[in-house]
């Protein structure tokens, strides 16, 4: 094992979109620090690198989900998973980071040494086995949160006996063949809205069965502001235009939602019966038992969704599974489907921290146990900082601010000649979940999550506007964080 290397100020845990943002802001506003980025695969992109399944695309628009400092210059709002990768690949690129980044190396043991004021980093060569140790006096985790090595796959009865492919879509097959197949995803959520209108493309059907349904919301392919505003102005002007128009939008819908539930749910099922063929049981299928925003709109670009059943091509069965069969799958109602393939969209596991458990002088740190600061901090955990992002709205907005107003602090810590930062709560602070929710694979996991508290600066924000004032104008030296000096 190779000897602790020279002391690193941040290190930055994965190379996905919030740790290339990171790398960026740090680069940008703290230009004498030095930082590195670890990533466990063997390129960048994070999500948008993980996974290969038919059709995979973001939930959220490119303008709100894409890097402030960076114009989406694609005409396609939501978009494709390759070129969101491109999008990030492009950033790193341009602004020298890809050279800071460390691939096919995992972070596995992190331990905070009190004396000396930094983190002793293990880390594991994955192409050759070997560990090393390094020193960093910040660590900021853009891990994700969710386990890449294994998707949520709960098992089915007669699950065995059937006699076709039975895929995940976090592991999807690069040779799977589909076409003028029968194809059955199991699955109401983002991952199944869009692979049933990919499939059927090529598929001799796709039947799309799910248990409990979900709102699904047809949004224009190309973002009208930003086609009208770029016939008048500079690329950047309509992008800024574009993005603070479509954050506004964000927010109004979540707002019109949690105030006028049905209402909502009235409007989701008139846009949904226009975009379906007569006849079409719009209750069964698209009336989900919960009010709109209690968990995620599914985004359908151009309805292509609707488009599919519309042609035949798909078709969506509400019922729950009696068993699989050789040939398909057997509903508790007595219909069977036939399937030459079963997909399992069946959700995520979460992965706190991307699996790393903090520790502090060799005791390891029980994260139930921790509140979050500001949604970026652990309370008790010096030089620490995490990437939470909105569950209401796209989720890199909020890590933008976070990752502003950390180097905020860095540059704070650098000015007063402070080496240790660590937000200190009381005891006895009423607390909450982290994330409140309603999507299964949070549900799931809730236990596992560090809590928030009830009010500022332990409590979550998800208002853009507010945080915009909190994160880039607020105060750093918060009462709340406990500065050291290391003598």
């Amino acid at each position: 094992m190779q000897e602790t290397a020279p002391l690193l100020d941040v290190l930055i845990v994965g190379a996905g979109i919030s740790g290339i943002g990171c790398a960026y802001h740090i680069q940008k506003k703290c230009p004498d620090l030095s930082y590195s980025i670890i990533e466990a695969r063997g390129d960048l992109g994070g999500t948008w690198d993980l996974f290969k399944y038919p059709g995979i695309r973001s939930d959220s628009d490119l303008f709100t989900f894409g890097y402030e400092f960076k114009p989406w210059k694609e005409k396609k709002a939501i978009a494709d998973g390759r070129s969101i990768k491109a999008y990030v690949e492009e950033t790193a690129a341009e602004n020298g980071i890809k050279e800071h980044i460390r691939f096919l190396t995992r972070v596995v043991d992190i331990d905070w040494q009190s004396d000396k004021h930094y983190w002793r980093v293990t880390l594991k060569s994955e192409e050759s086995g070997q560990h090393e140790h390094i020193a960093a006096r910040w660590i900021f985790n853009a891990s994700g949160y969710y386990r890449y090595d294994k998707g949520y796959a709960p098992h089915f009865k007669g699950q065995s006996q059937f006699n076709g492919q039975i895929v995940h879509p976090q592991h999807w097959p690069e040779d799977l063949e589909y076409e003028n197949k029968r194809v059955v995803v199991i699955g109401s959520g983002a991952t199944a809205v869009t692979l049933v209108p990919a499939l059927a493309k090529s598929a001799s059907h796709v039947t799309m069965l799910q248990r409990t349904p979900s709102y699904v919301l047809p949004v224009p392919v190309d973002d009208p502001i930003a086609k009208h505003l770029r016939a008048w102005f500079s690329e950047d002007t309509a992008f800024k235009a574009a993005r603070w128009f479509n954050i506004a939008k964000q927010r109004w819908v979540y707002a019109f939602c949690q105030r006028f539930p049905h209402r909502a749910r009235k409007i989701i099922r008139s846009l949904n019966a226009k975009m379906l063929p007569e006849g079409c049981p719009v209750d069964i299928h698209f009336n989900p038992p919960y009010n709109p925003w209690e968990q995620r709109l599914c985004a359908v670009p151009g309805g292509d969704l609707f488009e599919s059943i519309s042609k035949g091509k798909a078709s969506v069965a509400t019922d729950t599974i009696d068993t699989f069969t050789e040939t398909g799958i057997k509903l508790d109602s007595g219909q069977h489907i036939e399937a030459d393939i079963i997909v399992t969209a069946t959700g995520l596991n979460l992965l706190p921290l991307g699996g790393i458990v903090p520790k502090i002088d060799d005791e390891a740190i029980s994260l139930p146990e921790c509140v979050t600061y500001k949604g970026m901090l652990l309370s008790g955990v010096p030089n620490f900082a995490i990437a939470v992002g909105y569950t209401a709205s796209s989720w890199t907005l909020k890590i933008g601010l976070l990752c502003e107003h950390f180097t905020r602090l860095l540059n704070h810590m650098e000015e007063h000649g402070f080496t240790q930062c660590t937000p200190i709560a009381d005891p006895n602070m009423e607390t909450q979940p982290l994330l409140n929710f309603g999507a299964g694979y949070i549900q799931r996991s809730l236990e596992q999550l560090p809590r928030q508290g009830m009010q500022f600066p332990w409590s979550m924000s998800f208002n853009y506007a507010q945080d915009v004032k909190i994160f880039r104008k607020g105060r750093v030296d918060d009462p709340a964080l406990k500065f050291e000096q290391k003598f």
